[in-house]
């Protein structure tokens, strides 16, 4: 089952994970979203899966709080792709994506080896 860790390469959340995933031998590609942006396809796909827009976001970033306010109230999925196009940082880090299509959000390693079966 092919495994693929979308975030960014200096998030240290994301860094944890990819050694977690080497550590136990999960076979997975790394995609940095700042270097090879999602298409807004994919990003509503994510936001499907994950329980919506507010669900994908971490608002307890600094570029969430420095954001004005008006742009913290997208009104539309147009409104949310733009948003997180031009802010991919903004994205609640890693997305996990495996072969089956499940996809899921950030990292702790009680729910990594639950994930991958190797608890």
């Amino acid at each position: 089952m092919t495994t693929t860790l979308y975030g960014l390469k200096n998030c240290d959340t994301c860094r944890k994970a990819r050694k977690w995933l080497d550590r136990f031998g999960v076979e997975h590609e790394f995609v940095d979203y700042r270097d090879d942006p999602r298409s807004p396809e994919e990003l509503v796909a994510w936001k499907d899966k994950l329980g919506g827009w507010e669900a994908m976001i971490n608002k307890s970033s600094t570029t969430w709080r420095q954001l004005p306010a008006h742009r913290k109230e997208p009104g539309s999925d147009a409104e949310w792709k733009l948003l997180l196009r031009e802010y991919p940082q903004l994205v609640r880090r890693p997305v996990v994506v495996t072969g089956d299509g499940e996809v899921t959000q950030g990292f702790s390693d009680n729910g990594f080896k639950k994930r991958f079966g190797k608890a």
